[in-house]
């Protein structure tokens, strides 16, 4: 296993032989379905806010979704959904920093470039 600093996972919205995964809003379907899983409970409102533990994001022009891992320590229900997500629809994940990413299939996740 490789060790990290950093508290953020790295959902992309790339399949495993590099095409974009579909629908295009899927990230913000994800965050969204997440939101009440925060600091302090779910917000009371009519407005939409976005866990800051789940956020709908591009990394290299690639939709993706940033997961703390503060989401596990809250509810690990709730990160397990996510994680289940990710690999139900065989999307990558990258722990730590944010991935380098190409329109190209990728085969070694960890190659270095």
């Amino acid at each position: 296993m490789v060790s990290h600093t950093s508290k953020k996972t790295y959902i992309l919205g790339l399949t495993p032989n590099g095409r974009a995964f579909r629908p295009s809003d899927w990230a913000e379907r994800l965050a969204g379905v997440m939101s009440q899983f925060r600091p302090g409970g779910a917000p009371t409102g009519r407005h939409l806010a976005y866990s800051p533990w789940c956020v709908p994001t591009s990394v290299n022009n690639v939709r993706c979704v940033v997961v703390h891992e503060d989401l596990r320590a809250h509810n690990v229900m709730a990160w397990d959904f996510v994680m289940g997500f990710a690999t139900d629809n065989e999307l990558q994940v990258h722990h730590g920093a944010p991935p380098h990413t190409s329109p190209q299939p990728h085969h070694n996740h960890h190659r270095k470039q």
